[in-house]
């Protein structure tokens, strides 16, 4: 029995290969539209406040079905789960690359929101195809992959998009994407029989959770455009409101809810959402900000950065976010959150208000930026580290599924703020908006930033035991 379940070390690692270049495959594709954001918000002729809701759509989708993807794991086998979602996840490519308008972009970027799901799936199949020594190293290996999938995205979409096109920015990552899955599906023997007996999918709670978040993405992408409709705003803002106090109600009944929020009357995971949202917030600002106004023209008060100089420019700030894990890490083990957490917030804090200040050199932003990253990576891995560590060994999916889903809103509702801000802040019948657009944006993420102090105050080093 054990030789037919255990796969052949030979095998197993040619199965890890195919997942690590789906993970180069994806990291790559999720990457490509912050560096080109300001080149599609041109061609589609989009508003900054639709341009930031553009740049949230797939991030939105993640945290919606991730939670599924486990679950789905669980009963159906991790390979079929993976293959089913980066099938959805090379259609929203390929819609992508067509898309001939916003619409239907944003459509595309939902379908690829699937791919959020698949890294932690992905995780499961390295456990299930190594030893347990082996897969350690593999997990790592996996994860540093992702990253580097992210960083030549980064690099390559500004080039591809300005050489050939905007769908093609699309097309060939997509196409990695395909080919990676059919080696997966080829390498990876069929999932053995599941225990089926479950106690279902929390579909109402998945159902309100989509209604909240679309509705307040709604109301933040549209909220300059609404304040001469305040009829119809007051009535995405109630129904917002509705579906989350829906969502609450249905989440606290619900025998396997889509995310336990009775955890979050525990003080180490309350304080670590808080903290994760406004770090995020204040992160989130940045990764919009800095692109527009790298790409604002030279004879008002920006670069003139194309899409390629804008992702030269952001690779810095990719690198420091990747390094922030393994710091956050060898820092908590020698300090604990509290200290790392207090000095994360108070560098990116330093970080929004030295950019509100002074943008007036290129440098200026990219070292701004990198600071930025490499502080919210610092907190946002302490948060989640210390949860994990703070709960029964079997609540730890639940406890960091909550942070990772309030990281998710908290980075969407920051960018859509700092749309709205800009969009608000552009002139009539001009397609820039005023620097003190910039500036306002810069120091409200600040402001909102700093809260994480008072947080971060009363952690103590219990929160990471």
């Amino acid at each position: 029995m054990t030789a037919t379940l255990t796969p052949p070390l030979r095998s197993g690692r040619s199965a890890v290969a195919a997942i690590g270049l789906l993970a180069v495959a994806t990291g790559a594709l999720e990457s490509v539209v912050t560096p080109t954001l300001p080149l599609l918000q041109r061609e589609l002729r989009m508003s900054p406040s639709e341009g930031a809701l553009l740049s949230v759509m797939l991030l939105i989708t993640g945290a919606l079905v991730t939670p599924l993807a486990g679950r789905f794991g669980d009963r159906c086998g991790g390979r079929r789960v993976l293959v089913r979602l980066m099938a959805v996840v090379s259609v929203g490519g390929l819609v992508s690359a067509a898309a001939p308008n916003l619409p239907v972009l944003l459509l595309g970027q939902v379908l690829q929101g699937a791919m959020v799901g698949a890294l932690p799936l992905s995780f499961i199949l390295v456990r299930d195809h190594l030893p347990a020594a082996e897969s350690k190293v593999a997990i790592g290996t996996v994860s540093g992959l992702f990253v580097a999938g992210g960083m030549a995205g980064t690099l390559a979409a500004g080039p591809v998009a300005e050489g050939l096109s905007r769908h093609w920015m699309f097309a060939l990552p997509t196409g990695a994407v395909i080919v990676a899955t059919a080696w997966v599906h080829r390498l990876l023997p069929p999932d053995p029989p599941r225990d089926t007996a479950d106690t279902g999918i929390d579909w109402a709670g998945l159902l309100l959770l989509s209604g909240a978040l679309g509705t307040l993405m709604a109301v933040l992408a549209r909220l300059p455009q609404l304040r001469s409709q305040p009829l119809l705003l007051g009535l995405l803002i109630a129904a917002t409101v509705g579906c989350a106090i829906g969502w609450v109600a249905v989440e606290r009944r619900a025998v396997a809810p889509l995310v336990d929020l009775r955890l979050l009357v525990r003080p180490a995971v309350w304080k670590a959402c808080a903290l994760t949202f406004v770090m995020c917030v204040g992160t989130s600002a940045a990764v919009y900000l800095v692109p527009q106004l790298l790409a604002a023209p030279t004879d008002a008060y920006g670069f003139g950065a194309s899409a390629t100089e804008i992702g030269f420019y952001l690779l810095p700030g990719v690198v420091a976010a990747s390094l922030a894990g393994p710091l956050s890490g060898a820092w908590a083990r020698r300090q604990g959150p509290r200290a790392q957490v207090t000095t994360g917030s108070a560098l990116m804090v330093a970080a929004l208000l030295a950019l509100a200040a002074v943008h007036t050199e290129i440098w200026h932003l990219v070292v701004g930026k990198l600071l930025i990253a490499l502080a919210n990576g610092l907190c946002v891995t302490a948060m989640v580290t210390s949860t994990a560590t703070a709960v029964e060994h079997r609540e730890t999916g639940i406890a960091t599924g909550l942070v990772l889903v309030t990281r998710v809103v908290g980075y969407a509702v920051g960018v859509q703020i700092s749309g709205a801000l800009l969009t608000a802040g552009t002139p009539a019948g001009s397609a820039v908006p005023a620097e003190s657009a910039f500036v306002t944006g810069f120091a409200v993420a600040a402001v909102v930033t700093a809260l994480s102090l008072f947080v971060a105050r009363t952690l103590t080093k219990g929160v990471a035991e």
